[in-house]
């Protein structure tokens, strides 16, 4: 009673299949049969009705006898039935479908691995023109793009076309950083100068089509071509004014920033920072003295 359970073995899906299919076969050829069976039956009926019974007698088509065309009919039934028993069922079965499957799979493979091939014979040619634009981009961008400018607090960057503030250490500053490099300015900011800075060239930007300017000045008409003109320069700055500057702060790769910790009132104003774009880098403070009214920082900001 407590004994242990005998291992009833169990039968595999595929020998489950095959006795399946067995089955039906079996069941589709005694449907046949009795198909077949009923058709002899039904044939003498039907000649015995027609001769003996007297019913149906002189109905012709053709001038053949009505049950001639009836057995004939039934016949065809049977040989379509005993078609699809041996023929249709046996070679079209589940095992042909399968195959055709199979057939149609092999077809979709060998065409996948055709178009894999030639993309693998057009990925090098790709990937060498990805190469060579991306190098050729890398020729272009050879200059860091800087802008310098002194802004107060409230970035205020001047008043009537001149600076607010005068900081000996900010035009030392300026000087040494733009020195032997292009500087990017609007025409307003260079009229601001008694003359071109020296050891530096200027690219003066205008609207003006015939607008004069000393011999070695650039002038251009958009910031585009101003950087355009100076891209020979490792380091070209853009110094102003505050137009420039609003459209140089999506170009520009770097900030050099004196910030006067002042407000004041003014008419030119620099942009603002966004430290979600810009990142501090260096941070100097210097107290006011003898040489300079107000307490300033030298920031570097660069972009992210």
């Amino acid at each position: 009673m407590f004994g242990k359970k005998k291992n009833i073995p169990e039968i595999d899906k595929d020998q489950l299949e095959l006795i399946q299919n067995a089955q039906k076969r079996i069941r589709q050829k005694k449907r046949l049969y009795v198909h077949f069976v009923l058709f002899l039956i039904g044939s003498i009926f039907i000649i015995a009705a027609n001769t003996v019974l007297g019913i149906g007698k002189g109905v012709q088509f053709f001038q053949i006898d009505w049950f001639v065309f009836a057995i004939l009919i039934w016949l065809f039934l049977l040989l379509y039935h005993t078609f699809n028993v041996f023929v249709t069922h046996k070679f079209m079965g589940k095992a042909w479908e399968q195959k055709q499957l199979d057939k149609l799979v092999t077809e979709q493979k060998i065409r996948i691995e055709k178009i894999k091939n030639e993309l693998k014979k057009e990925a090098p040619h790709i990937a060498e023109s990805d190469i060579y634009n991306e190098e050729l981009a890398l020729k272009d961008k050879t200059c860091e793009i800087t802008i310098i400018v002194a802004a107060a607090e409230n970035n205020a960057i001047g008043k009537d076309n001149k600076l607010i503030w005068h900081l000996s250490n900010d035009l030392k500053r300026f000087k040494t950083l733009t020195n032997g490099h292009h500087i990017i300015m609007g025409r307003k900011t260079f009229e601001s100068f008694p003359k071109p800075l020296p050891n530096r060239i200027h690219v003066v930007i205008t609207r003006q089509p015939e607008y004069k300017a000393p011999e070695g000045v650039i002038v251009v008409n958009s910031l585009e071509a101003a950087i355009e003109a100076s891209k020979n320069d490792s380091q070209p700055f853009i110094i102003g004014g505050g137009e420039i500057y609003k459209q140089a702060m999506a170009m520009a790769d770097k900030i050099e920033l004196t910030r006067v910790h002042e407000t004041f009132e003014a008419d030119a104003f620099f942009p603002e920072i966004d430290p979600a774009i810009w990142k501090e880098t260096a941070n100097t403070f210097h107290k006011k003295d003898e040489k300079h009214d107000y307490e300033f920082s030298f920031l570097t900001y660069v972009k992210k």
